[in-house]
């Protein structure tokens, strides 16, 4: 296993839509495990393959206390979405920034799992939102996109400043 370099926002690798997985590898399998461990050593509860520039449909997300509870994702789909809230969102490729976003309640997603099985899962709460978040990954966009122009620019400011002072 190793841990991936995480991009950056506003990378425009971030920005890249993820191609469907045709085919489960060993590959893929190492993939997945390197991403978990990358996502745990963040530490953060979700990863998209985007953010690791792998433009890949698969996402590996773990709310539990423990981190014992790997869920992982493979061309995932929303198949239903129920309500609206709003929720804080930070993100491994946004560092350091929180910001609320509105997202359904509840979903219905269905994916593969690293065996190739499909399978449906109703997920809510931290879980609707990690699965919606990571799948806007998949599809090039990153939450801060959702915030206004301001908070967007304020954003990329504060980071290139961070960069520039760790350089």
């Amino acid at each position: 296993m190793a841990i991936l370099p995480i991009l950056q926002y506003p990378d425009a690798r971030l920005n890249k839509v993820a191609k469907k997985v045709e085919t489960i590898t060993d590959a893929t399998r190492k993939l997945i495990s390197d991403m978990a461990e990358t996502m745990y050593a963040a530490p953060g509860v979700g990863l998209a393959a985007t953010q690791v520039d792998v433009h890949q449909r698969i996402i590996v997300i773990d709310v539990s206390e423990n981190h014992d509870d790997l869920l992982v994702l493979i061309n995932p789909e929303i198949l239903s979405s129920i309500g609206e809230n709003k929720f804080e969102e930070g993100c491994l490729s946004v560092p350091g920034i929180y910001d609320m976003v509105q997202r359904a309640e509840q979903v219905t997603v269905k994916a593969l799992n690293a065996r190739g099985e499909e399978f449906t899962l109703d997920a809510e709460d931290l879980l609707a939102v990690c699965i919606q978040h990571e799948m806007d990954h998949l599809l090039g966009k990153v939450f801060v996109e959702y915030l206004s122009s301001l908070k967007q620019v304020r954003i990329r400011n504060k980071l290139k400043k961070r960069l520039r002072e760790t350089l």
